[in-house]
């Protein structure tokens, strides 16, 4: 029997439930891993209220985790026993132990901690896809990112700096403000201070940005659409506060003819090469140094919830991950 925290009914952090659950063998093309840290992303959440719904219930949650090969199924050539892997992307991560599809998982490569692998494979992959596919950041860019001091807006911002960008992110409080100007945010935008929109009209000289990155959803989804130049990009990548309303799409011509996107990490990694090159990617900024990785919390995984009341409540920062 091995600990997996599952959802048996959608619902608040209560709704985890730290089950024994029997684990057989892999089967074909499968592998059995022992974990040795578990990510917690703001995603989870969203399995656990049923804002996504899960395939069935119950169910565990989570995506990303990082540990060992313990045995491998028939057909398998890419990891074997012994093997150090990660993965993201993956839902049913809150467990000791798990069998998953061997050709989701990643071989970790020296230089980088199972820790730091937890941590980053959700975050750095989905800061990955935005900064270089989803709108490819260019040397002299002026760029929006919103939750800067959060998991992916760490990674985010100290990425786009990397690729030459000046980077302007909105916070919660000034301590998270001082976070996000260690990690390449030029301009830390306070929220509850000051008001983002004009600050980023007033950094811009009124020209407006050509591209905002959105995890907040509902509550700056308007201010967001006002930072945009004309024919600018809105990446809504995710809903912290609420799901964005419906909205009318003339509201993107009245603004000045926007670009809306609201992408998901799942299709920019479909095949293998794409997963290799978006996760080779994230190794290789993370062992040169430009961009630093912190894991600023770590709570045992029979306390999950308490790891989700503080997410949901905005104490966290950088990367959390949960211990098996």
């Amino acid at each position: 029997m091995v600990k997996v925290v599952r959802v048996h009914a959608y619902g608040g952090p209560e709704a985890l439930s730290y089950d024994d659950v029997e684990l057989g063998q892999p089967g074909p093309g499968q592998a059995l891993i022992s974990q040795t840290a578990v990510g917690l992303n703001y995603i989870d959440t969203y399995h656990r209220t049923g804002l996504y719904k899960l395939p069935s219930l119950p169910h565990p949650i989570g995506v990303e985790g990082a540990g060992i090969v313990e045995a491998v199924g028939p057909g398998v050539t890419n990891v074997k026993p012994g093997d150090r892997i990660c993965y993201g992307s993956i839902l049913g991560a809150y467990a000791q132990k798990r069998i998953v599809p061997a050709d989701r998982l990643l071989a970790l490569p020296e230089g980088i901690s199972d820790e730091v692998a937890a941590g980053i494979m959700l975050k750095g992959m989905t800061a990955r896809y935005l900064v270089r596919v989803t709108y490819p950041i260019k040397k002299g860019d002026t760029v929006l990112i919103h939750a800067a001091a959060g998991g992916v807006g760490l990674i985010a911002c100290q990425w786009a700096k990397h690729l030459g960008a000046t980077v302007i992110g909105t916070v919660g409080s000034e301590e998270k403000a001082a976070l996000a100007r260690a990690h390449g945010c030029d301009h830390p935008i306070n929220y509850n201070r000051e008001n983002f929109v004009e600050k980023v009209k007033e950094i811009t000289g009124g020209k407006g940005l050509p591209v905002v990155y959105d995890s907040v959803g509902k509550d700056t989804w308007e201010g967001s659409l006002d930072c945009l130049a004309p024919r600018g990009l809105m990446v809504s990548f995710g809903n912290a506060s609420g799901p964005v309303p419906p909205v009318s799409i003339l509201v993107l011509s009245q603004k000045g003819s926007l670009f809306l996107t609201r992408p998901i990490l799942a299709h920019y990694i479909v095949t293998r090469a794409e997963y290799e090159e978006t996760a080779n990617d994230l190794f290789n900024v993370v062992k040169s140094g430009a961009v630093k990785i912190e894991v600023n919390q770590r709570y045992a995984l029979k306390d999950v919830g308490q790891a989700h009341i503080d997410l949901e409540n905005r104490k966290t920062t950088g990367s959390t991950i949960l211990i098996p």
